[in-house]
């Protein structure tokens, strides 16, 4: 094929952009557009060098690794390069690697030898490189462009888990240890909690703040941050050292040797074992506690790897399978505002539908009007959209370069776009809100949605649909109408008959009793959560004691903070609510009350002073259940697991937790053992 102008013209286009977003993402921490639309870039690249060998030059991305160093950090180049991985983004490609690796090995391999794979979960942080020389940490670079990185290493021994001296004896004179410096997520989550609380920058992901955490000039600061270091590999070693002759024997070293490697990494044969493990992972992903973007196979033999060798970028060996994109781009086309159980109104995106993590997007939140002036956005940019998990996609960042003369601002309404009422914003908050309460359509529809829900009244039968219908109907307007529905009424209902009828006031009657936690956090105040209801009930025993309770009484009760206390007095003090309870105890509506536990019988209970956390799918019982079986015994009940914990109980498809607990050597209780020691401890009814 002839290289044409037009062809040429594409390839510097193709250059210039993927040149401009390694910039940006590398060496500036600040990247424009999402992983997924540079690979697309890269790889359309890597296609037409490869149909045109003629066009390609050493100056080509293709050629190198990530960006030059930092001016302000002193350079360090690397004895033996850094380099990249070539990616998978499928199981067919996956698939492929593994033929083209058995083509090169042919004569070498017994007929059906399966190769052996080091599986290691592909961490979203920066690539560095740590030197140790007579076991004490001299010398941390980042990869830099592959053969010249940046000199790091007053940030890098700020970070807690890098030692500064190995441990042990048989470590080798010189050893250089690569891995990941990255962010966990909880770390990141309370980072950037920080950064709103005190209006400094937010970071759009745990990589980028990992990053920014690194690149910071006064390591006083970088010391603050949660950063962490995993180790995947080494580097140069000592002449006079002998290495193990597999990867997996060589991490395990570097582990004995006082460095973290990935827990979740494993070694496996042929590979099918690759895909499997890959698809293993991909259903923990968003349960792990850090970021991965896909996994990488390393094979396993050092002989192996020697015989494969290398191509321009990358080694042969070797290869990055990576995950569907959580991030992309796409096109903002228009803002719509939803009103909520508490009349609050978010902006919601309306996106030109993209694949995101598996899933077909085209809505998604941007919380507030400060988070839009935060972002920048106006309808008609192209924005970069994350989705994680079961997390609501959200916008992220907007790709200003791309910005279209029509773009508009993004304006609050002045009025509810349901009910037509004021908005208001008060001013110690971020969020505007309609001003019509139960007036408002959308508040009555979503405060009743909230009063049978799973963890307040828990009305089996009556989800959000049928409640539309319901008050559509006109048939309630309040939780108290809920308890005087007939029959005849909901049978005429779209898609009621007369049973499911009869079924759903069955559920209504179970309803009315229910517990003083429960009532209280169906009754929907604002920021009383099911903990802080259950507090309430536990310290008080009685609702009368809790709507006469003064600020400075309410403020004694644990998890209850000047904000709770005030949303508490406003919500019993107004004469609408009080009647609204009176009304519900009138239909039927009870709970058992009694004194409350003092400290002193407290700390007699069974499980006083001790951590339970809960994880996994309960089939006999909901986690909440579970949960408050546990704090009626004294224990306490955390969501994350630490040094601290006494026992984990675990479901079915437990995650990182279950993981994390084993490692710490934490007791562990499966649901059946976990009914067992709580008939032992009294409970009845489990």
């Amino acid at each position: 094929m002839t290289l044409t102008s037009e062809m040429m013209t594409r390839i510097k286009q193709l250059r210039a952009q993927l040149n401009s977003y390694s910039h940006q993402y590398y060496v500036l921490d600040a990247p424009t557009v999402p992983d997924a639309e540079y690979d697309r870039l890269y790889r359309e690249l890597e296609g037409i060098e490869k149909d045109y060998p003629e066009a390609v030059t050493l100056d080509s991305p293709t050629q190198k690794v990530g960006a030059p160093p930092l001016a302000s950090f002193s350079q360090v180049s690397h004895e033996l390069p850094m380099l990249s991985l070539d990616n998978a983004m499928n199981n067919d490609e996956l698939t492929d690697f593994n033929r083209k690796v058995r083509d090169r090995l042919k004569g070498l391999l017994a007929e059906g030898q399966e190769l052996e794979f080091a599986c290691e979960p592909k961490l979203d942080g920066l690539a560095v490189s740590i030197l140790y020389e007579d076991g004490q940490l001299v010398q941390a670079a980042t990869r830099g462009d592959g053969s010249t990185g940046e000199n790091i290493t007053l940030n890098v021994r700020t970070i807690k888990n890098v030692p500064l001296t190995l441990q042990g004896i048989d470590f080798p004179k010189r050893l250089e240890v690569r891995g990941e410096i990255y962010m966990p997520k909880a770390g990141f989550e309370k980072l950037n909690q920080n950064a709103r609380e005190n209006d400094d920058k937010v970071f759009a992901n745990p990589r980028n703040a990992a990053a920014g955490s690194l690149r910071q000039l006064d390591s006083r600061i970088t010391a603050k941050r949660p950063l962490e270091f995993c180790a995947y590999s080494i580097g140069i070693v000592s002449d006079e050292f002998t290495l193990p002759t597999k990867h997996g024997e060589i991490l395990q070293n570097i582990k004995r040797w006082g460095l973290k490697i990935n827990s979740d990494m494993a070694i496996v044969e042929g590979i099918q074992a690759c895909v499997d493990y890959f698809s293993e992972l991909g259903r923990k992903r968003d349960n792990l506690d850090y970021d991965i973007d896909g996994i990488v196979f390393k094979i396993n033999d050092l002989d192996i790897q020697q015989q494969l060798g290398f191509v321009a970028r990358a080694p042969r060996w070797a290869i990055a399978a990576k995950f569907p994109a959580q991030e992309e781009m796409t096109l903002l086309e228009d803002v719509d505002f939803q009103v909520g159980r508490t009349g609050a109104l978010t902006p919601v995106a309306r996106l030109k539908a993209v694949h995101v993590a598996g899933v077909m997007v085209s809505n998604a939140t941007l919380h507030n009007m400060d988070e839009i002036t935060r972002l920048g956005v106006k309808i008609g940019d192209t924005v970069v959209i994350r989705r994680a998990g079961d997390v609501i996609p959200q916008v992220v960042t907007v790709v200003i370069d791309r910005r279209p003369a029509s773009a508009t601002d993004i304006i609050m309404p002045t009025n509810c776009p349901v009910c037509g009422s004021k908005v208001e914003r008060i001013a110690s908050e971020a969020v505007a809100r309609c001003s019509g309460g139960l007036y408002c359509g959308t508040q009555r529809k979503e405060a009743i949605k909230h009063f049978a829900s799973r963890k307040a009244l828990d009305v089996d039968g009556l989800g959000d649909k049928l409640v539309e219908l319901l008050v559509d109907a006109g048939l309630i307007d309040s939780f108290d109408d809920l308890f005087h529905l007939r029959l005849e009424d909901v049978a005429k209902l779209e898609r009621m008959a007369e049973k499911s009828a009869q079924n759903l006031l069955d559920s209504l009657e179970v309803a009315k009793t229910t517990t003083l936690g429960r009532f209280l956090y169906a009754l929907g105040i604002r920021e009383v959560g099911v903990t802080t209801a259950q507090n309430l009930a536990d310290y008080f025993g009685y609702l009368e004691r809790i709507q006469n309770a003064d600020e400075a009484t309410l403020l004694a009760v644990p998890d209850v903070g000047e904000i709770v206390a005030q949303h508490l007095l406003a919500f019993f003090a107004e004469p609408h609510n009080q009647s609204i309870i009176e009304q519900l105890q009138k239909a039927g509506m009870n709970w058992p009350e009694s004194e409350p536990v003092s400290a002193e019988e407290s700390a007699e209970l069974p499980l006083a002073g001790k951590v339970y956390v809960i994880t996994g799918t309960l089939a006999e019982m909901g986690r909440d259940d579970a949960k408050q079986y546990l704090q009626a015994l004294g224990g306490k009940v955390t969501g994350s697991v630490s040094a601290k914990t006494h026992c984990l109980v675990a479901g079915e498809k437990a995650g990182s937790k279950l993981t994390k607990a084993q490692g710490l050597g934490i007791d562990i209780l499966d649901e059946a053992g976990f009914i067992d020691f709580l008939r032992l401890h009294g409970v009845s009814g489990v």
